[in-house]
């Protein structure tokens, strides 16, 4: 089966944010995937609103908004929105290919649902790899116990997230 992929490897991960204990993607990440304006894509929504109901897609408070734009710089300098972005989570990424008629759509929201599944996997690895842990550390006796706490302190550290470098 050939997957031909519109979008280079990596961009729509680092477009995943986790709000209110949810991996999310913003309307203005969103629009710029289908390549439409964030009004229109906003507009489409708004006109299905039974489509998509909390669980499916939420419009971030100020305070949540505030501090996404500290930490992510998702407004480039002298932008400036009137309304607060919508937050989707994956089942509202995929309704929007119902609202948003165009073929792009249906093909970028394939890509995003397989970013969604890759996370998920990295989360789960990441889950089990701790379970496993801590398993040989109840196995093995106070020898060990040194090296165990140098994995652990790895594996916080790998989950913080980095800074980036650069203009």
């Amino acid at each position: 089966m050939n997957h031909t992929h519109l979008l280079p490897s990596g961009r729509i991960e680092q477009n995943i944010f986790f709000i209110r204990g949810q991996k999310v993607m913003l309307d203005v990440h969103l629009a710029e995937l289908y390549r439409v304006e964030t009004k229109t894509l906003k507009r489409a929504v708004r006109r299905n609103q039974e489509r998509f109901p909390r669980d499916f897609m939420f419009e971030l408070t100020g305070q949540e908004y505030a501090a996404l734009r500290y930490h992510f710089g998702t407004l480039k300098r002298g932008e400036h929105t009137k309304y607060s972005p919508y937050a989707f989570t994956e089942q509202g990424v995929a309704m929007l290919s119902s609202v948003l008629h165009s073929s792009r759509a249906v093909r970028v929201n394939i890509e995003i649902m397989r970013a969604f599944v890759k996370l998920r996997e990295i989360l789960a690895t990441h889950k089990d790899l701790a379970r496993k842990l801590r398993q040989l550390e109840k196995k093995y006796d106070e020898q060990f116990r040194t090296v165990f706490g140098a994995i652990h302190q790895l594996m916080v550290n790998e989950e913080k997230p980095k800074r980036r470098i650069g203009f």
